[in-house]
């Protein structure tokens, strides 16, 4: 398959060209699980600025392999031709001296790519690099990145406090999976709610954006690149969770729990029939793996007994649904099933959790733009024993709080949906203080008249609470949210 065009990631290039123009040296920590596009933003600003640079890319191999490759790639870019087979640098300081000398008089960028191999090769790395950085590296014409997937081993071994690099780094990048206004730039023929079931399918990962025909449907899609025996994608979650586990066993059976609607801890055990510590465990390196969070409703503090866990990554939740349980089937090729069963629940799929996902990224978006009556500083959603809020927004220094409503159905939503929004928010504003909400509707299908005049009548109709005040309601449908994300996104 040819190289798709590159899209999106305008900030992280903006980021990429004023490291390059800063002065003297510049380091960079990108990292980010994989398939988000850092090699492919990288090597795509290597090639459409044309700038004096070398891309190096680590191994899973020993570590006198690994120094081996990296001295051919200097001396292979220092002399332009291929180095002797046998030929290495000593060791690894006398190959960061020999990047000084490369960056001596001429700026030069340096891409080493996977660092997290090395770092498992070589586990002094990090503090020879630093030694490098403090004698030599930050008075060259460098511009250094350090980029690997692992995201655990580049905080704690990049990026912690007793790391040997921290505070040597110009800038740090968690490369982030594209936004979903991206998505009418690869698929141009796809309607939004089409485009919005790629996203609860694949996430914003470009990397699979790639595998898909834009020019088939949803379906053939889905059918092609999900439900055929021994295809990539059935392969990934062993992928990426082997970077992190030798023994994945007990790891797949928490988040197969998860998926299907395990959220508390106490779920969980009952569900991977694990002792609670063991359980602890686990989740504390998936944690850190950042395949889940624990999150907490935003109107509490973190030690909230009221969180729950969730799949962070969009794939991983849509292939322990819909797929784990189903590779005998697949293997026999029975997709029309699969299929069927996916299509039959999708719909309550999408609505439990993309949907909400892109209304609180729109809540985001528009707060930062001023397209709201305030600013949240938090956003996400909450909960309590005796009710949810799917969109929360929350200024606690300037007392405002935003709740939002989020539908997927494909009728247009009535009043009392409303109605009831309201009657929640006694139970959701803080005790201490004097409030402001606002509220926001969100539902696929639009709405209805009646709601439309309740929420342009609400401020003025509305008792104001014992410690809060309406300012007003808004409401949105696919089609809108759709377009100010596009318009959005960067």
């Amino acid at each position: 398959m040819p190289t798709a065009e590159f899209k999106g990631r305008r900030t992280e290039l903006n980021l990429l060209n004023e490291l390059w123009a800063a002065s003297p040296a510049a380091l960079m920590i990108l990292y980010g699980r994989r398939r988000v596009g850092k090699t492919r933003l990288l090597t795509h600003w290597m090639k459409r600025t044309g700038h004096r640079a070398l891309y190096w890319v680590a191994e899973p191999t020993s570590a006198l392999d690994q120094l081996r490759s990296f001295s051919q790639a200097l001396y292979n870019f220092a002399n332009q031709e291929p180095a002797p087979d046998d030929f290495t640098y000593a060791n690894w300081p006398q190959a960061w001296q020999q990047v000084a000398h490369l960056a001596q008089t001429e700026r030069l960028a340096l891409f080493v790519d996977e660092f997290t191999y090395l770092l498992e090769a070589e586990p002094g790395i990090a503090g020879i690099i630093q030694n490098a950085w403090d004698h030599s590296l930050k008075q060259a014409n460098l511009f250094l990145v350090l980029s690997g997937s692992h995201l655990g081993m580049m905080q704690r071994q990049v990026l912690a406090y007793q790391a040997p690099l921290y505070g040597r780094a110009t800038a740090h990048l968690r490369l982030q999976p594209l936004s979903f206004g991206i998505t009418r730039s690869f698929f141009p023929k796809y309607d939004a709610a089409e485009r919005v079931a790629i996203y609860a399918i694949f996430g914003g990962i470009p990397a699979y954006w790639e595998r898909l025909n834009p020019k088939a449907t949803l379906s053939e899609n889905i059918r092609h690149q999900l439900l055929t025996a021994n295809n990539l994608m059935q392969e990934e979650p062993r992928l990426l969770l082997q970077d992190f586990v030798t023994d994945p066993n007990n790891y797949v059976a928490i988040l197969r729990a998860i998926a299907h609607g395990a959220r508390e801890q106490k779920e969980i055990v009952g569900r991977v029939g694990l002792p609670q510590g063991h359980v602890s465990k686990y989740l504390s390196v998936l944690r850190d793996a950042g395949f889940i969070e624990r999150r907490v409703p935003v109107t509490a503090d973190e030690s909230s007994r009221l969180g729950r866990y969730h799949i962070t990554d969009p794939y991983l939740r849509f292939y322990y649904r819909f797929l784990a349980t189903r590779q005998a089937q697949l293997a026999l090729g029975v997709q029309e099933q699969a299929l069927a069963e996916i299509k039959k629940h999708l719909l309550d799929y999408i609505g439990t959790y993309t949907w909400e996902e892109l209304c609180r990224e729109w809540l985001l978006r528009a707060a930062a733009l001023g397209d709201l009556p305030f600013a949240p500083d938090q956003v996400g959603s909450t909960w309590t024993r005796k009710t949810q809020v799917d969109v929360v927004g929350i200024n606690t220094m300037e007392k405002t709080l935003i709740l939002g409503e989020c539908k997927w159905s494909t009728k247009s939503m009535e009043s009392d949906v409303l109605q009831e929004l309201v009657a929640k928010t006694p139970d959701l504003v803080p005790k201490k203080g004097k409030w402001t909400v606002y509220y926001l509707g969100f539902a696929r299908g639009g709405w209805k008249e009646n709601a439309k005049a309740f929420a342009k009548s609400l401020a003025r109709s509305q008792e104001p609470g014992a410690n809060w005040q309406i300012v007003g309601m808004r409401l949105l449908d696919l089609a809108r949210v759709d377009a100010d994300l596009v318009r959005w996104t960067v």
